[in-house]
C-alpha cells in the first residue's frame, strides 16, 4: 500500500507554515505542468531571453505544495527581487548568474529554516528526473532506528497503476510515488536533441554552482551534505532507470565539485604553512608567539575541514561510483569513467594510485564503445603531464597489450583515440613500447582510415624520422646548408628503408598520406627529392640504389598529387570533404610552387631514367598536376624542352603504364584553358602522324589479298605501334586520320588462311571501338548532313559483322575483347539516340540482326555461366579447403571471376538500355540463384533497371525464365535420367520462384505484375491441354506448385480474380481430388485462398481437420444441398478453411511431397466419391465459396 500523509502533513499544508512542515512530515506535489516536462514546454525564446536572470522577473503564479518560494530572507538585494519567485528547479533554465543569486538565497533561507530548505533541495533533485509524483516525508529520530531499513522499499501497486520508493535521507524517510508508465517516458538527460545536451550541462552547471557557493559556509554544518550524500546514493541505486541516471550524474559532480573545494583548502593549507615557516625564521624581537599561534590553528582548520571533504568524496565514491561503474546502461558507466578520469587528474595525491586505476583498466574491455572511449580519454590526460607519469608505472605494465589492442577496435574512434594515447606515451617514455610494438602500430600508416593513419604517421615521424641526429652547429654558412641537407637525405633514407622493410609496395600513396599532416615540409621540400634524384654518387656520399630511387620517385608523385588535390584517397574514409578558404589557398600555392619547379627539372630526371620503365611512367605523371596559370605558363621554351623529352621516351618504351601516363598528360596540357596547348598539341599531332605513316607501311607489307603475313620483327613493330595509338586513342579523338579505314581490314581476313596474330586482333578491336566511340560522342559536330549519318551507321554495321566473326575466334582473349567492344559500342549508339537533339542531324536507328543477338546470348552462357552445377560458393570453399590448391591459383580464379562479371555487366547494359529485348535477359535471370554469389548483384541491379522501364515486360521476363527451366527439367525427366545442360532441380527453381517474388515489395505498385504472371502460368499450365484418359492431367501440372510461390504477393481484390480465372481453365476438365496427381492444384488452391487469412500454401493443406469422421457426418455432408460447407451467416466461415476434399487426402497431405513433379499417377485411389469445383456467388465479405 502507498502511505498516506499524516495528520500533522495535512495540517501543515493546510495551515502553510514551513516549521511545522519541517518538525513533523511534509509533501511536495509534482503536478504534471511543474514537474519533470516542465522544462519542454518552456520556449526557445524564454530561454534566450533569461540568460541574464534579471529578465524572469513574471513567472506564473505557484500552486500549494507545488514549489517553494526561494526570497524568504527580508531585506534581500535588488537584483534578488528579480528572481524571488523562482524555483530551484526553475532556475536551471536561466543561466550561471541566475543560479548564484538564486543558490545565495537558498543558502540564506537555509540559515533560516535548515529543514524547509532541504525540501526544496530534495525536490529539486526529483524534478530533475522527470518524476510527476508525490514526495512525502517523514521524521526519522534515529538512524539506528529498527524499523528503519524494514521501511526501506521500492515496488509496484500495479492495481492502482503506482509505484513508490521509501528510503532513508536523514533526518527523513522520503516516500516518492509516480505513475508506472513513466519509467518509459523521456526524462531530461535523455532526451534528444539540443534540449537533453542542454539540460545536461546546466545541471552539471547547477551542482558545481551549489558547491562553490556552500563550500565556506554551510557545507561544513554536518547536516546538509550527509543528507545530499544520502539523497543522491539511495536514488542512484534504484531500479528506475531516471532516478540512477540522474542521482549518478549528480553525485559524481558533486564529488568533482568537492575536489575544487579539497584543492582550494590544499593552496589555503601551504600558503599558512610557508607563512608560519616565515614567521618562525624571524629573530626572537621580531617572532610574535601569537601569531605563530593563530596561523597553526588555522592550518589545523584547513587540515580538519580537508579531512571532512575527502572524508564526502570517500563516501560518495563507495556509495554511488563503486555499484554504479558496472551499471545495465553504458551512459552511467560512462560518466562514472569520465569523472574518476579527472579526479585522478585533479586530485592525484587521493585518487591516482592503483587501487582506482584498476577500474578504467577494467572498463576499457567494456562492449560499449562510448565507455572505452572515456576511458582512453581519461588516460590521454594522466599521460600527458609528466608529473603523474611514476605513479602510472604498475597500471602501464598491467595493460599495456590492452591499449595497443585497442587500435585495432572496431569503433574507428576509439582506434583513433588509442593511437593517440600511445603516441603520447612513446614521446614521454622511450622505453614502455618495445621495437615489436612499434612495428605493429607502424602499419597502421596503410590503414583505410585517415584520422588513424594519421596518428600512426605522427608516431612513425617522431620515432623514426625525427630520431635522426640534428646538424652540427658550424660557422660556415654553406656547411650548415650541407649538414641540413644530409639531415633530409638520413630522414629519406629511414623512410625509405620502413617501406622496403613493410613489404607493401603499392601503398607509397597512402603513406604519403598519413604522413602529410605532421611531415608535409619534408615532402613538399620538391627540390632537396629532386636533387637527391639527381646526384651522383660520390666518395662521401654513397647515394640511393637504384630500388631505392624508384621509391623515392615514386614518393615524389605522391607528394605532388597529395599537394594538388588533396587527401581524398580511394579505399580510404574519414576525409575532410569540403576545404576552407585557408586551405584552398594553400593547396593553389602548392600547386603554383610545383609547377614552376618542375617544369624546369621535369626534362632533367626524364633524360636521367629514361631507361628505366617504371620511373619514367610515374614522373610522366608530375605535368598532369600542373597549374595552366603562373609565372612560366607564357614561357613555351621550357614546355617545348618537356615535350621533347617526353617524345624520346615515347620512342624507347611502349609499355602500357607509360604510354597511358604520356596519354593523359598529353590531354592536360592540351586543354584549351592551358598556355601551352598550342605547342602540345603540335607535338600530339607530330607523334600521331609519325605513328599512322608507320602503321601504314608496316600494314602495306604485310596484308595482301586475305591473308596477313609479317615476320616476327614486322609483327612487333606493329603491335608496338598500334598499342601507342590504342592508348591515345583513348584520351584523344584521332578521327581525322581515319584510323576506322586503315585498320578495320585487318579482322575481315580469316583466321584460317593465315589471319592477324592474336595481338594484333587485340589492339585492332580496341583502336575499332575507340574509333566509333569517339565518332559517335562528336555526332553533334560532325554529322553535318545525312551522307555523313550513313557512313556512320555502315561503319557501326561493319564493325559489329566483323566483330561477330572473332567471338568464335580460336583464343579466348580475342573472343573476350571482341565481346567487350561490341557491347560498348551497341551501349554507346543507344545512349546518343536517347540524347540526340532531333533538330540537328544526329546518328541513325542501328538494330543488331538476329542473327548477332543470339551469338551475344550464347556466348554469355557459354563463357559466363560456367563450372559445376553446385553454387559457386561452395566451389570456392571446396578450392580453398583443398591442400594441392596453391595461392596462385586462388588469384588466378578470382581475376577470371573479375573478367566473367565484366562480361556479364556488358551484355546486361545491352537489356537496361533497350538494344536487345527484354526477354533475352531470361537465359540470365535463371542463373540468380544458383550463381548468387558470384554474379547476383549484377543480376539484381539488372531486374530493377530493367522493371524501372517497363515492369510488366519485366514481369514476363521473370516468368519466362521459370517456364524455361521447368520445361528443361521435364525434358530430362522424359528423357530417362539423361543429363541435359542448363538443367536445375525442381526445389532450386521453386527457390528461384521465391527469390523473384521478393523482390516485388510494393503490392500496390506491382498489383498488375503479379496478377500478369498468375494468369501467364495458369494459362501455361492449362492452354493446349485437351484430357484423355491416356493423359488425364497436364504435363505441366505440378509447375502450378512454382506458381504458389507469388501467392503471398497478391491482393484481396486480386486473388478472387486469379482463383476465377484458374476455375474457368479447370472447369472443361474432369478433376478428381482423389488422385494425387492433382496434389500441385490443390496446393495452388490452398495458396491462393490462404492468403487472405495470412497463411501459407502448407499450413492451409494440413490444417488441424480432424481426419476421423462418423458416417453420419459422411451422409450429413453428401446429402447437403447448401452452396458450400459453410453458410455465409456463420461466424466461423471466415476462418475456416473454404476448400473441402475428402479426409483420406487430408491425411496424405502431410506425407506428400508438394514440390515434386509426379511422372505418372499413383495407383492408390481414395475412397470417396469425385467432387467437381465451381464458384458459388462471391459474398459481400470479399471470401470465396466452393461449392460441392
Amino acid at each position: 500500500m502507498i502511505p498516506e500523509p499524516t495528520a500533522a502533513s495535512r495540517s501543515s499544508q493546510q495551515n502553510k507554515n514551513p516549521h511545522d512542515e519541517a518538525t513533523s512530515s511534509g509533501a511536495v506535489n509534482h503536478s504534471e505542468e511543474d514537474s519533470g516536462n516542465e522544462n519542454r514546454q518552456k520556449s526557445v525564446r524564454r530561454r534566450k531571453r533569461a540568460h541574464n536572470g534579471s529578465e524572469n522577473v513574471k513567472r506564473k503564479k505557484g500552486k500549494a505544495g507545488c514549489s517553494r518560494r526561494v526570497g524568504r530572507a527580508g531585506g534581500s538585494h535588488s537584483k534578488q527581487k528579480h528572481v524571488e519567485a523562482v524555483t530551484l528547479f526553475e532556475v536551471i533554465t536561466m543561466g550561471r548568474s541566475a543560479m548564484q543569486v538564486v543558490i545565495d538565497d537558498w543558502i540564506e533561507a537555509y540559515v533560516t529554516d535548515r529543514d524547509s530548505s532541504l525540501l526544496d533541495l530534495i525536490s529539486f533533485f526529483i524534478q530533475c528526473s522527470g518524476c510527476k509524483g508525490v514526495v512525502t516525508a517523514e521524521m526519522c529520530q534515529s538512524k539506528e532506528d529498527s524499523d528503519v531499513k524494514s521501511k526501506m522499499v521500492e515496488e509496484l501497486d500495479e492495481v492502482a497503476g503506482l509505484q513508490y520508493k521509501k528510503f532513508l535521507a536523514f533526518p527523513w524517510i522520503l516516500t516518492v510515488t509516480w505513475p508506472m508508465d513513466s519509467d518509459s517516458a523521456e526524462y531530461p538527460l535523455v532526451q534528444s536533441g539540443p534540449y537533453g545536451r542542454w539540460f545536461h550541462s546546466e545541471f552539471c552547471e547547477f551542482v558545481s554552482v551549489l558547491v562553490g557557493q556552500c563550500q565556506h559556509s554551510v557545507i561544513f554544518d554536518g547536516y546538509l551534505m550527509n543528507t545530499l550524500i544520502s539523497l543522491l546514493t539511495e536514488l542512484s541505486n534504484s531500479y528506475v532507470r531516471a532516478f540512477r541516471h540522474t542521482c549518478t550524474l549528480a553525485a559524481v559532480k558533486l564529488l568533482s565539485s568537492l575536489v575544487g573545494v579539497a584543492l582550494s583548502l590544499s593552496v589555503g593549507i601551504e600558503n599558512s604553512q610557508k607563512l608560519y615557516d616565515v614567521q618562525k625564521k624571524k629573530t626572537a624581537r621580531q617572532k610574535s608567539a601569537q601569531q605563530l599561534e593563530r596561523i597553526q590553528k588555522k592550518i589545523s582548520e584547513l587540515q580538519e575541514k580537508r579531512a571532512e571533504v575527502e572524508s564526502m568524496m570517500d563516501v560518495i565514491f563507495k556509495g554511488v561510483l563503486l555499484k554504479r561503474y558496472r551499471d545495465v546502461l553504458p551512459e552511467i558507466r560512462s560518466i562514472c569513467m569520465e569523472e574518476l578520469g579527472l579526479w585522478m587528474k585533479l586530485y592525484s595525491s587521493a585518487f591516482l594510485n592503483d587501487s582506482y586505476l584498476k577500474y578504467i583498466g577494467w572498463m576499457m574491455h567494456d562492449k560499449v564503445p562510448d565507455v572505452r572511449l572515456k576511458c582512453v580519454l581519461s588516460l590521454q590526460g594522466l599521460y600527458g603531464d609528466p608529473v603523474l607519469l611514476p605513479k602510472l608505472d604498475l597500471f602501464t605494465s598491467r595493460f599495456k597489450d590492452r591499449m595497443i589492442s585497442m587500435t585495432l577496435d572496431k569503433d574507428n574512434e576509439v582506434a583513433v583515440q588509442s593511437m593517440k594515447l600511445l603516441v603520447l606515451i612513446s614521446k614521454t617514455s622511450d622505453d614502455v613500447l618495445t621495437p615489436v610494438d612499434y612495428k605493429q602500430l607502424l602499419q597502421f600508416v596503410y590503414s583505410s582510415q585517415r584520422p588513424l593513419a594519421a596518428t600512426a604517421g605522427e608516431l612513425l615521424f617522431s620515432r623514426l624520422l625525427n630520431a635522426v641526429a640534428p646538424a652540427s652547429d658550424t660557422q660556415d654558412g654553406v656547411n650548415e646548408e650541407e649538414q641540413l641537407k644530409q639531415q633530409i637525405f638520413a630522414r629519406l633514407k629511414a623512410l625509405l628503408e620502413f617501406y622496403q622493410d613493410s613489404q607493401l609496395h603499392k601503398h607509397v600513396v597512402y603513406l604519403v598520406d598519413s604522413l602529410w599532416d605532421c611531415g608535409g615540409s619534408l615532402l613538399k621540400d620538391w627540390a632537396t627529392l629532386t636533387s637527391a634524384l639527381l646526384q651522383e654518387p660520390s666518395s662521401h656520399s654513397s647515394g640511393f640504389t637504384q630500388a631505392e630511387q624508384a621509391v623515392l620517385v615514386e614518393i615524389l608523385v605522391a607528394s605532388v598529387r597529395q599537394a594538388s588535390e588533396g587527401p581524398a584517397l580511394a579505399g580510404r574514409s574519414g576525409v575532410k570533404k569540403v576545404m576552407n578558404a585557408r586551405e584552398k589557398k594553400i593547396q593553389t600555392d602548392d600547386c603554383l610552387k610545383l609547377t614552376e619547379h618542375f617544369v624546369t627539372v621535369l626534362p632533367k630526371l626524364l633524360s636521367k631514367f629514361s631507361g628505366s620503365c617504371d620511373i619514367v611512367a610515374s614522373l610522366m605523371r608530375i605535368p598532369q598536376f600542373f597549374l595552366s596559370e603562373g609565372p612560366e605558363a607564357e614561357n613555351t621554351q621550357v614546355a617545348s624542352t618537356l615535350l621533347a623529352e617526353m617524345v624520346a621516351v615515347l620512342h624507347l618504351h611502349s609499355g602500357p603504364a607509360v604510354l597511358e601516363a604520356a596519354a593523359r598528360t598529353y590531354l592536360n596540357l592540351c586543354g584549351d584553358e592551358t598556355a601551352w596547348c598550342s605547342v602540345a598539341r603540335a607535338s600530339r599531332d607530330s607523334l600521331v602522324q609519325s605513328w599512322m605513316d608507320q602503321l601504314t607501311t608496316l600494314l602495306e607489307d604485310s596484308v595482301k589479298g586475305d591473308t596477313f603475313s609479317a615476320d616476327e620483327d614486322k609483327t612487333r613493330e606493329t603491335v608496338s605501334t598500334l598499342k601507342k595509338l590504342r592508348a591515345f586513342h583513348n584520351c584523344h579523338d584521332l578521327g581525322q586520320w581515319s584510323v576506322f579505314e586503315l585498320l578495320s581490314p585487318l579482322l575481315s581476313v580469316e583466321s584460317s588462311q593465315g589471319g592477324a596474330p592474336t595481338e594484333v586482333l587485340l589492339e585492332v578491336l580496341q583502336c575499332l571501338s575507340y574509333s566509333l566511340l569517339w565518332s559517335l560522342n562528336t555526332s553533334g559536330e560532325t554529322l553535318t548532313c545525312r551522307e555523313k549519318a550513313v557512313a556512320q551507321r555502315l561503319q557501326l554495321r561493319l564493325f559489329c559483322d566483323r566483330s561477330h566473326r572473332c567471338l568464335s575466334h580460336c583464343d579466348l582473349s580475342v573472343r573476350h575483347q571482341a565481346f567487350l567492344c561490341v557491347c560498348d559500342v551497341l551501349t554507346a549508339h543507344s545512349y546518343q539516340l536517347n540524347v540526340w537533339d532531333p533538330t540537328s542531324f544526329g546518328p541513325l536507328l542501328y538494330t543488331p540482326s538476329p542473327k548477332l543477338q543470339r551469338a551475344l546470348l550464347t556466348f554469355v552462357c557459354t563463357h559466363v555461366f560456367i563450372g559445376s552445377d553446385c553454387d559457386s560458393q561452395s566451389r570456392a570453399m571446396t578450392a580453398s579447403g583443398s591442400a594441392s590448391v596453391s595461392e596462385t591459383s586462388e588469384v588466378e580464379r578470382l581475376e577470371d571471376l573479375h573478367k566473367r562479371r565484366n562480361l556479364l555487366a556488358a551484355y546486361c547494359k545491352l537489356i537496361v538500355h533497350g538494344v536487345l529485348e527484354m526477354s533475352m535477359a531470361a537465359e540470365v535471370f535463371m542463373f540468380y540463384m544458383k550463381y548468387y554469389n558470384d554474379f547476383g548483384d549484377i543480376i539484381k541491379e539488372t531486374m530493377y533497371r530493367t522493371r524501372q522501364t517497363d515492369k510488366i515486360e519485366s514481369a514476363r521476363t521473370l516468368v519466362l525464365s521459370l517456364q524455361q527451366l521447368f520445361v528443361r527439367l521435364k525434358r530430362e525427366q522424359e528423357s530417362g535420367g539423361r543429363a541435359q545442360p542448363g538443367v536445375q532441380t525442381f526445389t532450386s527453381i521453386k527457390e528461384l520462384a521465391r527469390r523473384f517474388a521478393l523482390t516485388f515489395g510494393d503490392l500496390v505498385k506491382f498489383r498488375e505484375c503479379v496478377v500478369m504472371i498468375h494468369r501467364n502460368g495458369i494459362e501455361f499450365v492449362f492452354q493446349e491441354f485437351s484430357q484423355t484418359p491416356e493423359t488425364a492431367t497436364p504435363p505441366y501440372l505440378s509447375y502450378l506448385t512454382i506458381l504458389s510461390e507469388f501467392s503471398s504477393k497478391l491482393l484481396k481484390p486480386d486473388k478472387k480474380a486469379v482463383f476465377s480465372y484458374l476455375q474457368k481453365n479447370t472447369a472443361e476438365h474432369i478433376i478428381d481430388l482423389r488422385e494425387e496427381c492433382w496434389q500441385p492444384l490443390i496446393y495452388y488452391r490452398a495458396s491462393l485462398l490462404a492468403v487472405a487469412e495470412g497463411e501459407d500454401a502448407v499450413s492451409y493443406v494440413s490444417s488441424d481437420r480432424k481426419p476421423n469422421r462418423s458416417p453420419l457426418y459422411k451422409q450429413k455432408i453428401e446429402g447437403s444441398k447448401s452452396p458450400g460447407p459453410f453458410s455465409p451467416a456463420d461466424p466461423k466461415a471466415g476462418k475456416a478453411p473454404k476448400l473441402s476434399f475428402s479426409p483420406s487426402l487430408q491425411e496424405r497431405t502431410a506425407d506428400t511431397d508438394p514440390f515434386s513433379v509426379p511422372l505418372e499417377p499413383p495407383a492408390k485411389r481414395l475412397h470417396t466419391e469425385g467432387s467437381v469445383l465451381s464458384t458459388a456467388n462471391d459474398p459481400d465479405d470479399g471470401t470465396v465459396e466452393v461449392e460441392l
